[in-house]
């Protein structure tokens, strides 16, 4: 439990270490009376990292051990926030003065800083002697043949639950029976379900369940847990033991291939059972699995596991298997466990009880962990409301408190104990959310890399990559849930269950890793240095940053509610991160002395709509990467701007005018969204130089003429135009109000791009020009009718995913009835193309629905998604109007379809095509 601060310290050190190789390094070669000190710190440095990551193995430390690396990880901050000052000292001096004066200063300014981090180093040298020097000291008065207590695994109680004990668990089991059972007379091949969840949500009970149904029906079976480390000698000789028949002490140790063999041989005519609880890697089950020959007909194996990496290769070939994802309880059943345990029934629950217990089991949202933990810690408690209102208001602060809870922090820290360090660090930033937070994938990993939790030397859109592992890794191992997901099956946002938040906020306070003010019921910790701060208040009453705290050192700065106290920005020097969205009350005095934080790395002003100026002195800003100015009321960017050389990401409201010399931020990536007309000529002429951006918004709307061709906005697109062509890194263009610019002949686009959006306008065709974007894997378009030749230069793009066409239907709209165009059917067949569409959208709500599919058309289109004007579609012809042919796309799963008018006849035609289809794909029908 205690490798959270083996981590912490540990991803402290990290940087120290590369500050203090870069103060040897040529660039500061002139500073030689503290290079002798800097090469002694490094190596005691270096020793002590090497420690710290052999301590990370170990879950847990002794008392003295953890004091050693508290006092290691906050001394690793201050030389970081040392090193950086003497940095940033020298750097601002660099510049070549004028004058002798101006020369003068410069070089008393060096000496100063050199005699500084001179004295530092040297302090904080022997402050590290100091504490290595103490731990060696009282470590050796130990004995070190100290016995440790042995304790039960608290999940390997669940084998042992009476089934009347369970709880909601009748209907997973059989639905998992079913799978396992399934086609059982017939099959050739053993089946396999791997369950999935996080850690408290009863996989191994209900696997043991099943087990404990049909282990009566094979001759041979087996029950084991895997567990984290596992001694894969020791699995396999209790497997055969168990398959056998034989006694542990009977079966021989041989090697792993030996005893794969051997269990292989006596199976290999026979059915077997076998349950392999708690995989937690697919390196484990690629060796388990050779022990079951996979002919054995009728032989079923079950697997669980916290991590889809490892259900996936369960359930891959040869076993073609299922994933079994467990679900949580449902309020009935949450409330039927949680009664049971405290008053043996819910209608013995006092009534002055019944509110607050609604609202402790909808904090532990179905977790049978949570629920069982807390009824534990409640029978404990005195039955009046206030007490268990506390409860209520620190569920997961409890935890450590209380020893009745001993059980689920063990299995809650499992998890966490098998993180790498870097991904411990990762986990423990979202304690900084409040309860019940929605957090943007984005934003999430932008703090790590404001942070340098995670950092790699090959630019930042690598470093956003590698983010963005980090983040499918900790959903991967069920520690956060996904919450948004894309078209694509790509999470864009997450949440945490409630105590698993509670958990890591207990980890958080322990090693200093955030404080975290204004939150119910929670107890500070005892470091007044902070490093990290979120202020969080409700409506009510106002909040403002305690007295006593030391400021100087945070790292990251985030504000949640409209009554917190905006803090003056003088008071965070060392800056990294500084997140205002949706800072109501932020206004723009709120920003002076920003130029103070010359380490900030992220600024985010989103929905801070009183904020209508930057400081000049935001160009002092020569870290920040990323800047988000979206919903404020910011039109105009200071000329100092220019300086932000290091700005990778620019998000803008459409209206701002950016300065000239734009050409100077060479690292930008993202820019959006630029108000074409609105900015000026030099602007737009620089545009070109701008070779590393990926991503672009532009918007097209005139503000300058509303009824008539305007020359200079003319001019203006000629310019913008010729600029795009130039882009040659352009992955993912958005245009706004831009019809005339659509339909302009672009070629040569860059061939980078693979997105590609049209907004806010409509087109009559698509351009022949869309048909050069070979690299194109998104479209979307706004189309005033859809014909044939607009389908053939689609279905020509050869590696096309996404498709969302919008057909406007103006030309119906403008004119009446007797005057409407004819519209005729669009057969889509195989020649028309599409080879890797995924994804189709087709959104005509007052148009014809005028496309139809053949066989063979968009083979690989698994998402459909169609809108449609039923009244308009069924005049198309007589009968089989609603005769869409969507029983024609082979690989279809899914169908969206939105029916407007009377549409009976359209639904009941939707229904039997999707009845028909031999996938069975599921149907959402709306109308």
């Amino acid at each position: 439990m205690e490798a959270a601060l083996v981590s912490a310290a540990t991803r402290a050190l990290k940087p120290v270490l590369e500050k203090l190789g870069a103060l040897v390094g040529d660039k500061y070669k002139r500073f030689k009376g503290v290079r002798d000190d800097i090469k002694s710190l490094t190596r005691e440095l270096t020793a002590m990292e090497a420690f710290l990551l052999k301590m990370s193995e170990e879950e847990d430390p002794d008392f003295q051990d953890k004091v050693w690396m508290n006092e290691v990880r906050e001394l690793s901050y201050d030389m970081e926030d040392s090193i950086d000052d003497f940095m940033q000292s020298v750097g601002s001096q660099d510049s070549k003065p004028d004058g002798f004066l101006e020369k003068m200063k410069n070089s008393l300014g060096k000496m100063k800083a050199r005699r500084r981090i001179g004295n530092e180093i040297h302090d904080l040298k022997k402050q590290i002697t100091e504490v290595a020097e103490r731990n060696e000291r009282y470590k050796a008065r130990e004995v070190f043949s100290k016995a440790k207590n042995t304790t039960v695994d608290p999940r390997a109680l669940a084998i042992f639950q009476h089934a009347s004990e369970l709880v909601g668990i009748d209907e997973p089991k059989a639905e998992i029976i079913k799978l396992l059972t399934q086609g059982a007379s017939t099959q050739e091949k053993m089946n396999l379900v791997s369950i999935i969840g996080s850690g408290g949500m009863g996989k191994t009970t209900l696997a043991n369940q099943v087990y404990q149904d049909l282990k009566g029906k094979f001759q041979c079976r087996a029950f084991l847990s895997v567990s984290r480390n596992p001694d894969m000698m020791n699995i396999l000789r209790t497997i055969l033991s168990e398959v056998s028949g034989q006694r542990y002490t009977d079966t021989e140790a041989g090697s792993i291939q030996h005893l794969i063999i051997k269990i292989t041989d006596f199976l290999v005519d026979k059915r077997y059972f076998v349950v392999l609880d708690d995989i937690w890697d697919v390196d484990t089950w690629h060796v388990l699995k050779h022990a079951f020959p996979v002919t054995s007909s009728g032989s079923i194996i079950i697997t669980t596991t916290r991590i889809n990496d490892v259900a996936e290769s369960c359930r891959s070939r040869p076993y073609n298997g299922d994933i079994y994802s467990i679900k949580p309880l449902d309020m009935v059943h949450s409330r039927q466990l949680f009664y049971t345990r405290l008053f043996n029934s819910e209608e013995n629950c006092p009534s002055y009880l019944e509110i607050v217990s609604e609202q402790i089991l909808k904090k532990c949202a179905g977790l049978p962990l949570a629920i069982i933990a807390i009824s534990g810690l409640l029978a404990n408690t005195e039955r009046t409301e206030g007490p268990w209102k506390e409860v209520e208001d620190s569920i997961g602060r409890a935890l450590e408190r209380n020893p009745s809870l001993e059980g689920m922090m063990k299995i809650l820290s499992l998890s966490y104990f098998d993180l790498p360090a870097h991904l411990k660090s990762c986990l423990l930033c979202l304690s900084i959310f409040p309860e019940d937070s929605i957090v943007q994938k984005k934003v999430l990993i932008n703090r790590w890399i404001a942070e340098r939790i995670i950092h790699t030397e090959a630019g930042y859109s690598k470093t956003h990559q590698f983010g963005e592992r980090c983040f499918n890794e900790l959903i991967n191992r069920s520690l956060i849930q996904p919450w948004h997901t894309n078209r694509y099956g790509t999470v864009k946002s997450c949440r945490l269950h409630d105590t698993i938040l509670d958990f890591i906020i207990s980890k958080s306070i322990e090693e200093n890793f955030v404080t975290l003010e204004g939150v119910p019921g929670l107890t500070i910790g005892t470091q007044r240095k902070v490093r990290r701060l979120s202020l969080q208040a409700d409506k009510q009453k106002e909040l403002i940053v305690p007295r006593g705290l030391v400021l100087s050192h945070i790292r990251s700065l985030d504000v949640f509610g409209e009554s917190v106290k905006i803090p003056s920005m003088d008071k965070f020097r060392h800056l990294r991160f500084l997140d205002f969205e949706d800072c109501k009350q932020l206004e723009n005095h709120h920003l002076e002395n920003i130029d103070k934080l010359f380490e900030l790395r992220y600024l985010s002003l989103q929905g801070a709509k009183k904020v209508s100026n930057l400081p000049e002195q935001i160009g002092h800003l020569w870290c920040l990467e990323i800047l988000d100015l979206r919903g404020t009321s910011v039109f105009e960017l200071p000329a100092s701007f220019v300086n932000l050389k290091r700005l990778v990401r620019l998000l803008v409201t459409k209206k701002v005018t950016l300065p000239c010399g734009i050409f100077k931020l060479q690292e930008l990536e993202k820019l959006r969204l630029v108000s074409v007309y609105s900015q000026s000529f030099n602007f737009l002429q620089e545009f070109e130089q701008q070779q590393s951006l990926k991503v672009l918004g532009l918007d097209f709307e005139d503000y300058n003429s509303a009824d008539r061709v305007n020359a200079e906005n003319e001019s203006k697109k000629t310019i913008i135009v010729a600029s795009l062509k130039n882009l040659g890194n352009l992955l993912c263009l958005t245009v706004w109000d831009g019809p005339a610019f659509v339909r302009e002949s672009l070629c040569p686009m860059p061939l980078s791009l693979q997105k590609l959006k049209v907004r806010g306008s409509s087109i009559p065709h698509v351009p022949n020009w869309v048909g050069s974007l070979v690299n194109l894997q998104e479209l979307r378009l706004n189309l005033v009718r859809a014909e044939k030749k607009d389908l053939y230069i689609l279905g020509g793009l050869p590696v096309l995913r996404c498709l969302i066409l919008t057909i406007d239907g103006s030309e119906i709209r403008n004119t009446s009835l007797t005057e409407e165009p004819e519209v005729t059917r669009v057969i889509v067949c195989g020649e028309v193309g599409f080879p890797c569409l995924r994804i189709f959208n087709y959104y005509s709500k007052y148009a014809v629905m005028n496309l139809a599919f053949a066989a063979g058309a968009m083979p690989m289109v698994d998402d459909l998604l169609i809108e449609f004007d039923a009244a308009k579609t069924g005049s198309l012809g007589a009968s089989g109007d609603f005769d869409l042919g969507i029983e024609n796309l082979p690989s279809l799963l899914k169908i969206r379809c939105i029916v407007w008018g009377y549409g009976e006849a359209a639904e009941a035609a939707i229904r039997e095509a999707a009845n028909a289809h031999p996938n069975r794909p599921t149907l959402d029908l709306d109308w």
